[in-house]
């Protein structure tokens, strides 16, 4: 019990995490002076030289390169870079809900191919979760969704939720995510040089990036890969659509961002969701 309840403790640390990093980067475009491209290139940057201290202090020792993960390093590089375009034109509460509900639509999918048999209450939950995103981006005049922005942050989901896939059998998740991170760095380098060297760049907005990414991602991805093992896949993706509702709230207070009736809805049916999936039904 004790063993679960410290679970869910690092689960929803990681979950305050991802939502900080919707903030940190929608408040870099929208006030620090930041493009998209060179927010990816600093965020993942820091997240590097970060988690290669890290692994240097705890191995006592110069760390040494892991061979490359090509899927692993294509999902967070599709992750980061849609993810940071899509926030051109999309709330932080907004795009997390698009983001997530993506995640877990591509985790349970994993985990279906992986020979994981869900039970019905986790079923009932993902179809009530996915009902709520069906919802939020359903046209109304109380939201305005740009095409290109969906199809970004769908991008980004599917990255993501390919990487969380993967975390699954990491052995030492730090070492994983660091050398992700590094392996991830040249590809958002060539991106930011195709098209990001015209972007602006602001100290405030570099301070976000490195906030995102040495924190927000880089300590808490590491985190997530340790804590991956101990959820079921389904699980994992129910319990990542929490992070809407905190980038909701943390977008309103620190943002400006208005709450509408529509995305309160959206939010409670897929938290609703999340909820009826994970329960322990008798």
């Amino acid at each position: 019990m004790a063993k679960l309840k410290g679970i869910g403790l690092l689960t929803a640390v990681v979950m305050v995490a991802f939502s900080a990093n919707s903030l940190l980067n929608r408040a870099a475009l929208l006030d620090g002076g930041m493009g998209p491209s060179a927010f990816s290139l600093i965020r993942v940057g820091a997240g590097v030289l970060t988690l290669l201290i890290l692994l240097a202090l705890r191995d006592k020792t110069l760390p040494k390169p892991m061979a490359l993960n090509l899927p692993a390093v294509a999902g967070l590089s599709a992750y980061m870079l849609g993810f940071s375009f899509a926030y051109v034109s999309m709330d932080a509460g907004l795009g997390a809900l698009i983001l997530f509900g993506g995640v877990q639509i591509t985790m349970f999918a994993g985990a279906l191919k992986a020979g994981e048999r869900p039970p019905v209450n986790r079923w009932l939950g993902v179809l009530i979760s996915l009902g709520g995103l069906a919802y939020l981006v359903w046209p109304s005049d109380e939201i305005t969704l740009s095409g290109s922005a969906f199809a970004l942050m769908s991008l980004a989901a599917l990255g993501w939720g390919a990487y969380s896939l993967i975390g699954r059998g990491v052995s030492d998740p730090l070492q994983a995510t660091a050398w992700n991170f590094a392996y991830s760095l040249p590809v958002m380098a060539l991106a930011w040089l195709a098209l990001g060297t015209g972007e602006p760049v602001s100290q405030h907005g570099i301070l976000l990036a490195i906030a995102s990414g040495a924190i927000a991602s880089g300590l808490g991805y590491a985190l997530w890969y340790s804590v991956l093992p101990n959820l079921g896949t389904t699980v994992a993706g129910l319990a990542q659509l929490s992070v809407p509702a905190i980038a909701l709230a943390l977008g309103a207070v620190f943002l400006g961002e208005a709450i509408t009736l529509h995305a309160l809805l959206a939010a409670g049916m897929i938290l609703g969701g999340i909820a009826f999936g994970i329960a322990r039904l008798r």
